[in-house]
């Protein structure tokens, strides 16, 4: 072992890993700097190759050491990128110290809420600075009081809400999801989310998406970055996430959540040809016919849950194409999974495979080797192969030597269990046009929504990845597309939405499809009706105190609501109110002038009010609301 994996190695000892070692060096914490000066045995190393003496004190050469840590060698040789992919400055330097190719853009280490709530409301876009606003970070993604509780469908509110049900939530989607964190804090994993699917905003400057003129592709990589980290949380560990895009962000949406999921768990990118014709309107001289759906398991062993996808009404070939089991391409040595090396045993004698020795004469341990003879590892954990034993076979490669295969194309207890779905997805009812004649016969032939998704769309999402009764989220509700197929395939599903539509059209449609309406893929799963979806709304914060501002009649009721929004409200952190209203030109304001000021330091991006604060009277929490907040949080009634 030479010196620099010596250093190496001391550092991942004392701090775990170096990305440890790394956040503690670049927010120059006393524990890195106590470390490499003193309780190190190699503090004189460390010393020499880190630090310079300056005016008899001694510098920190952060950069050296975060090279060191990102390069794992010294020098800026012609083997400096020959251990790692990523992007990196000129420098040398790697934005992040991992393996995966990731994207820096101004603000990314910010919080974007985006509080559009209207489609013709353009909001002058706040980014709340990590370090500048970390309190009010923490405010605003701690649980919120939901009201205005309404249960679509029949039953008993209190005793729907205690079974995990279907949920329509209104408000700001990054902060609901924050709240729905600890709403899964005391739930089973099985009650997790298994899949989510949205269909975001796509940057094209014709859509609704329009916060930051200045910095807008930026603007949307933040927006979806602050939300795809949740979300990832929300996941079961064999769930998956399909987020819809087009041209104009897919290569960047790719590279962002190949960052946040692992490149490793990367499963597919869908192509679903959603207008056969072509956007003849565009401007650019080629027709867009297609959009991009890309698609990630949150472990990379998650992708082998999801079922083989369509049945297909013709016959298919019974004929098995066998897959390898042993994984290939990156990240496929033991020591980048070693839970995942392990031996099978196969018996020659009866053509058993299994996980457990028995030490039968006839018995082999197969073990994931490399062509090369390298140690590799298994694409499945342990845990899986005992579950799909039966998916597998066992062969002689081509150099004579036992391995394991997976059944690609498979008829499992006499039944066609389908062709796997391709990634060229062609099926005349997923495009756009039928998705909008669908809605529009919903609403009496009145255009109401301008891009909905097809139910056959999510039909065959759901199919292919989730069972009956899973539970699917879609944080980008929009018409409600992904709420009415799970209901109608007996999916669970929570969606967001926090666009006002959410009343006329959203919910609305809901109830048509509880009622029974035969549009879409109704008659496809025979939906007759039923069943029921609790709908509710993040109780809002400061759109009280707006209220109240501008009902204030005087002068001493507006100084009695500023005391309380010192203490309460939501500011917008980059204005420092004790200092505004101290100012002599507030004084001499009008006082409606006054309240219109005062309404400007509000942060007005819809904050809620905190679940922390359900009791302070000053919010009239009904009684009713207080007992379904209980239950919703499995705190009791």
């Amino acid at each position: 072992m030479n010196k620099e994996e010596i250093l190496i190695s001391d550092i991942k000892e004392k701090f775990d890993t170096l990305g440890v070692a790394r956040s503690l060096a670049i927010s120059d914490d006393d524990r890195i700097l106590d470390f490499l000066l003193k309780d190190s045995k190699y503090s004189q190393e460390y010393k020499e190759r880190f630090f310079k003496e300056h005016s008899l004190a001694l510098v920190f050469k952060k950069d050296d050491f975060l090279n060191f840590l990102d390069l794992k060698l010294l020098n800026s040789s012609y083997t400096s990128f020959s251990n790692k992919i990523g992007l990196g400055t000129k420098a040398k330097r790697f934005i992040k110290n991992d393996e995966n190719v990731v994207l820096n853009f101004p603000f990314k280490d910010g919080v974007l809420k985006g509080g559009q709530s209207k489609d013709d409301e353009k909001s002058n876009e706040i980014f709340f600075n990590n370090v500048l606003a970390k309190s009010d970070i923490d405010a605003l993604f701690s649980p919120k009081v939901l009201t205005n509780f309404e249960l679509l469908g029949e039953g008993d509110i209190k005793e729907v809400l205690k079974n995990n049900p279907s949920l329509l939530i209104k408000g700001n989607n990054l902060i609901a999801l924050h709240t729905l964190k600890e709403y899964f804090r005391h739930q089973s994993e099985q009650n997790k989310v298994k899949l989510i699917y949205i269909d975001p905003p796509y940057n094209t400057g014709n859509d609704d998406f329009n916060y930051n003129d200045k910095f807008k592709h930026s603007t949307w990589l933040c927006f979806m970055k602050n939300r795809l980290e949740i979300a990832r949380e929300l996941l079961r560990d064999d769930g998956v996430i399909f987020v819809q895009c087009d041209d104009n962000e897919q290569a960047y949406l790719k590279v962002l959540m190949d960052e946040i999921f692992g490149r490793e768990n990367f499963v597919c990118n869908l192509i679903p040809l959603m207008n056969p014709r072509g956007r003849q309107e565009s401007a650019y001289p080629i027709a867009k016919s297609h959009e991009y759906i890309l698609c990630y398991s949150k472990k990379e062993d998650a992708a082998t849950f999801f079922n083989f996808g369509i049945t297909k009404n013709e016959e298919i070939s019974d004929e098995i194409r066998l897959l390898s089991l042993r994984k290939s391409g990156n990240a496929s040595l033991r020591k980048d999974r070693p839970n995942m090396f392990y031996p099978i045993f196969y018996n020659t004698k009866t053509n058993l495979i299994y996980t457990k020795q028995t030490n039968d004469e006839f018995e082999i341990a197969i073990y994931p080797i490399k062509t090369n003879g390298d140690e590799g590892r298994w694409r499945w954990q342990k845990s899986n192969v005992e579950n799909n034993i039966d998916l597998l076979v066992c062969k002689k490669n081509s150099k004579d030597e036992y391995d394991i295969y997976v059944k690609d194309y498979i008829i499992k207890d006499g039944q066609t269990r389908g062709e796997k779905t391709k990634t060229f997805v062609i099926d005349k009812n997923i495009i756009n046009d039928k998705a909008k004649e669908h809605l529009e016969q919903l609403f009496n032939n009145k255009e109401c929504f301008s891009y909905p998704k097809s139910e056959y769309l999510l039909q065959r999402i759901l199919e292919i990845s989730t069972n009956e009764n899973d539970l699917v989220l879609d944080f980008f509700a929009g018409s409600g597309t992904t709420m009415a197929v799970a209901h109608k395939m007996k999916r669970r599903c929570i969606t967001i939405e926090q666009m006002d539509y959410i009343q006329t059209i959203t919910k609305e449609r809901i109830k048509k499809v509880i009622d029974g309406e035969q549009g879409g893929i109704s008659k496809a799963v025979s939906w007759s009706g039923g069943g029921n979806v609790v709908y509710c709304e993040l109780a809002p914060l400061n759109a009280y105190f707006v209220e109240k501002i501008q009902n204030s009649r005087n002068e001493a009721e507006l100084e009695s609501i500023i005391a309380s929004m010192s203490e309460k409200a939501f500011i917008d952190y980059r204005v420092d109110i004790k200092k505004a209203l101290e100012d002599k030109e507030f004084s001499a304001l009008s006082l409606e002038d006054k309240k219109a000021t005062l309404i400007d330091c509000l942060d007005r991006n819809m904050d809620y009010i905190p679940y922390a604060d359900i009791n302070d009277s000053e919010y009239k929490i009904s009684d009713e609301a207080k007992k379904l907040n209980k239950i919703f949080y499995n705190k009791g009634e």
